[in-house]
């Protein structure tokens, strides 16, 4: 279909999704940007957030932790950090990560990393957001 762009979303473990998409949405460092079919080529760096495939039919949702997308006329390649569909997010798995995290951000343990602990609670809120479709 000429106003679709095929998407493939790639992470350490192997291929996450692939499938013609009419829009993808990605989570920029410097912002969400969206793709549809003739976009200008590019490469971006992702950041921790939601990435979305609007689909003849349905919308897919993922949640990433990061990487890089690469944008063609025509497909986007996603490679991901990590890359979980809105489904297989194990919500009490991810709230336990958020508890865990913001314990370490709120003791005054000084062996405590803080930047990692503040990765690993961003990771986790948004890993429930998507969980939850928002």
């Amino acid at each position: 279909m000429p106003d679709t762009i095929k998407l493939e979303i790639i992470s350490p473990s192997g291929l996450v999704y692939q499938d013609d998409v009419r829009h993808v949405q990605a989570p920029g460092e410097m912002g969400y940007f969206g793709v549809l079919n003739g976009h200008t080529p590019m490469i971006s760096a992702l950041d921790v957030g939601r990435i979305t495939a609007d689909r003849d039919g349905g919308r897919d949702l993922f949640a990433t932790s990061g990487g890089v997308a690469e944008v063609h006329a025509d497909s986007v390649i996603i490679l991901a950090e990590t890359a979980e569909r809105r489904s297989q997010i194990d919500v009490d798995r991810a709230e336990a990560a958020k508890q865990r995290a913001e314990q370490r951000l709120h003791s005054h343990d000084p062996t405590v990393d803080f930047e990692r602990a503040s990765t690993a609670l961003m990771r986790a809120f948004n890993r429930i957001r998507v969980a939850r479709g928002v």
